[in-house]
């Protein structure tokens, strides 16, 4: 155990020795350290003082929500149905939908005709111009959906204008966007409800056609009712049938009362003939035709509740289209409007300097420890060092020549 905790006063000192030697070396090359580090000073301030004052200015806005559409729009939807609630949305609320706009080059382009940003940026053309817009304005949507609009500009007034004329285009892109959306939405309307008022018009010609000539107003409740007077025929049939077996069995053909059973029975045959036969043109239908004439009827009622619920639907569809386009589609609303700001945001000269001369001097230590290393290489070291400072030399001027060439 002695053996091995001896060295470790001696490591201590060796490694105490090698801290104050690296001290050394920076106290000794502390003029050097402290030029390059005035000098990486004077020149960050230098560059600083060139650089222009830069101003920015930042508006907010509240893109309108896929519930909106006003509290008239609302009311008449909630009368109409929940159906309709897709034509009161307008372009409808994600705010990825705005920043998309916002982006887009048609965008970009009315807000550089507008300000004359070609003239003000003095770009050679038109893509230039907008690749310095870009890095001008900058756009951003919240998790709770209000979007940001944030302008740089050197001129604090340009900057505010910057903002506001990006909002400005906003709204009115979407403005017509949203008209034109609900201007399609009600021609096609007008158009499909022309055609649905004609089918409608013709399922009613063609179901009072049909009740004139089987003279019927309702189909399946005139069939039960002849199918249960022919049940009570066919009762009274059987106890007619009954009674005149009866008078037979102690009567000839030839009496009165037998005979006035036998009229009576074949008055009330004739009549359950004609109710269950193909034949008729009384009040109700024959059940002979009661199934085709049911399933006609059927058919046609069928076509005609269609055609009634499609027009009832189309009329408020086409309504509510025309109350759109009415009404102000674009409902963006600006919370805050971009002000001339009062102080710059940029440069922001004393971290640039500070920034500067903290880098410089740490650099210029780092050069320093080399130097001191170059200064303490053996000769074999040297020698390696100089051929690859030849080899690098060589390399530079075989480039240079090239260049020269080409």
């Amino acid at each position: 155990m002695k053996e091995v905790e001896e060295p470790r006063p001696e490591i201590e000192g060796e490694e105490e020795i090698n801290l104050l030697e690296l001290l050394q070396v920076v106290v000794r090359n502390l003029p050097l350290i402290l030029k390059i580090t005035t000098i990486a000073v004077i020149l960050s301030v230098a560059y600083s003082l060139t650089l222009k004052n830069v101003y920015t200015a930042r508006t907010t806005l509240l893109p309108p929500q896929k519930d909106s559409g006003g509290g008239g729009a609302a009311a008449l939807v909630a009368a109409m149905g929940g159906g309709l609630a897709g034509l009161t949305g307008g372009l409808g609320g994600s705010a990825d939908l705005y920043l998309g706009i916002l982006k887009s080059r048609s965008v970009s382009d009315a807000v550089i005709k507008r300000l004359d940003l070609n003239t003000e940026l003095k770009s050679k053309n038109a893509d230039s111009t907008r690749a310095a817009l870009q890095g001008m304005v900058k756009f951003q949507a919240g998790k709770d959906g209000i979007i940001t609009i944030t302008a740089d500009y050197t001129d604090p007034v340009k900057a505010a204008l910057l903002a506001n004329t990006f909002v400005d285009e906003l709204q009115k892109i979407s403005q017509q966007l949203s008209l034109t959306k609900a201007s399609t939405e009600r021609s096609f309307l007008d158009k499909r409800l022309v055609v649905v008022k004609q089918d409608l018009k013709k399922a009613e010609e063609e179901m009072k056609v049909f009740q004139e000539k089987y003279k019927t107003i309702k189909a399946d409740a005139q069939a039960a009712v002849a199918i249960e007077g022919i049940a009570r025929l066919q009762a009274e049939v059987v106890s007619k049938e009954v009674q005149l077996a009866a008078l037979r069995n102690s009567m000839t053909d030839e009496s009165s009362e037998v005979r006035t059973m036998m009229a009576g029975l074949t008055r009330l045959k004739s009549q359950l003939n004609s109710m269950s036969g193909s034949g008729g043109g009384g009040v109700i239908p024959s059940v002979g035709n009661a199934p085709s004439i049911g399933v006609e009827y059927i058919r046609r009622l069928r076509e005609l509740k269609t055609q009634e619920a499609l027009y009832e639907q189309l009329t408020k569809q086409f309504e509510m289209a025309k109350i759109n386009e009415a009404r102000d589609s674009s409902s963006i609303q600006v919370l805050d409007e971009a002000v001339t700001p009062l102080r710059k945001s940029k440069p922001k000269r004393s971290l640039i300097v500070i920034l500067s001369a903290v880098t410089a001097f740490f650099c210029s230590i780092f050069l320093v420890f080399i130097k001191e290393y170059l200064a303490k290489l053996s000769p074999e070291d040297s020698a390696m060092v100089s051929e690859m400072k030849r080899t690098l030399k060589g390399m530079l001027r075989l480039r240079r020549s090239v260049d020269e060439r080409n």
